[in-house]
């Protein structure tokens, strides 16, 4: 799971992208040599929450009112085997809503025409959030399902596209810079937004890969499992401290990077609560031998939990909680 960062430059709607300029700004700290063009990337993120109208009113004893929950789908095309949704873990106070109601952080430069959606969201507290990974198809369904089975209890509210970002090698790095428009309600530029995603040296980064290893051999029949294990014994002597020390070292790593282009004006999203979340999991399970067994089983059923659609599986994810923790950059 590789380490990012991710940094938007808001826009005035009359005013033109931002993307040029930053462009320009990459080929002048760096090298033509340090700068390779390798492809294009791709976006898609989606706003709604609850009906106000739906809401408790305050009472006369001032009793607060029940807190808008938010639900955001992100689809990114550098992880095209599944598509992101973001939730609040549902409470006692919200058993009259279905379980996938959300109280959400903002998007990056998302608003509606009377208000900032930092401060549309903001004032709706603080919920412990849950990310969960759903299948495309299931993705696509789930968004339909909200618009029109459920329109009288969720409200559409933005959606954010990139839609033909470019993507460079840079050194250790890999960025994602792209315009950011707003689609829904009204078409209109946002501003931009770049990802930079370290490609060097990464225990978090091959302690996924030698997880997705693991998985691929659970699926296979128990013969086949008896020879080859895929887990390397090196890391069951980490710990959670350890993980958050390579995102902290990492972080500033970023942050350098990002500095070095001069860019004034950005919100950042690089060290967020729950970044490395998936990752302490995955190393969980490894050290307490979760993955002994029947290995196709076992890996059916955590899929179901991870997605909490039973029945639904990856058939070609080895990895369902890849990119979580870009998705959580990108819907803060």
């Amino acid at each position: 799971m590789p380490l990012t960062g991710v940094y938007f430059i808001p826009t005035n709607p009359q005013a033109s992208t931002t993307l040029n300029t930053l462009t320009e700004r990459l080929r002048a700290t760096f090298s033509d040599e340090d700068i390779t063009p390798i492809g294009r990337w791709a976006l898609d993120h989606k706003l709604m929450r609850d009906t106000p109208g739906l809401l408790p009113q305050p009472t006369p004893q001032g009793q607060r009112p029940a807190q808008p929950r938010y639900l955001q789908l992100l689809s990114l095309s550098h992880y095209p085997t599944h598509g992101f949704i973001y939730t609040s873990e549902a409470t006692e106070k919200l058993t009259h809503r279905p379980s996938l109601s959300t109280s959400a952080s903002p998007v990056p430069g998302a608003a509606s025409p009377a208000q900032p959606a930092s401060a549309q969201i903001g004032a709706a507290g603080s919920s412990p959030m849950v990310m969960t990974t759903v299948p495309p198809a299931a993705y696509k369904t789930l968004f339909q399902h909200f618009t029109y089975a459920c329109q009288p209890i969720w409200c559409h509210r933005l959606t954010f596209t990139v839609p033909n970002g470019i993507v460079y090698d840079v050194g250790d790095f890999r960025v994602r810079m792209g315009d950011v428009r707003q689609t829904f309600p009204a078409v209109r530029p946002r501003g931009a937004v770049v990802e930079i995603e370290w490609r060097g040296p990464s225990m978090v980064d091959s302690l996924a890969a030698v997880q997705n290893r693991s998985a691929a051999s659970g699926l296979r029949t128990d013969s086949e499992e008896a020879g080859e294990t895929g887990v390397d014994d090196s890391f069951l002597d980490l710990e959670e401290a350890d993980v958050d020390a390579e995102y902290a070292a990492t972080a500033s790593l970023i942050r350098e990077f990002w500095g070095r282009l001069g860019v004034p004006g950005a919100r950042e999203a690089v060290l967020l609560p729950d970044l490395g979340k998936e990752v302490k999991e995955k190393l969980g399970k490894m050290k307490t031998g979760n993955r002994g067994g029947s290995g196709r089983r076992r890996e059916m059923d955590e899929v179901e939990n991870l997605t909490g659609y039973g029945g639904v599986s990856f058939e070609n994810d080895v990895d369902p909680t890849a990119g979580t923790d870009v998705a959580r950059q990108y819907m803060e």
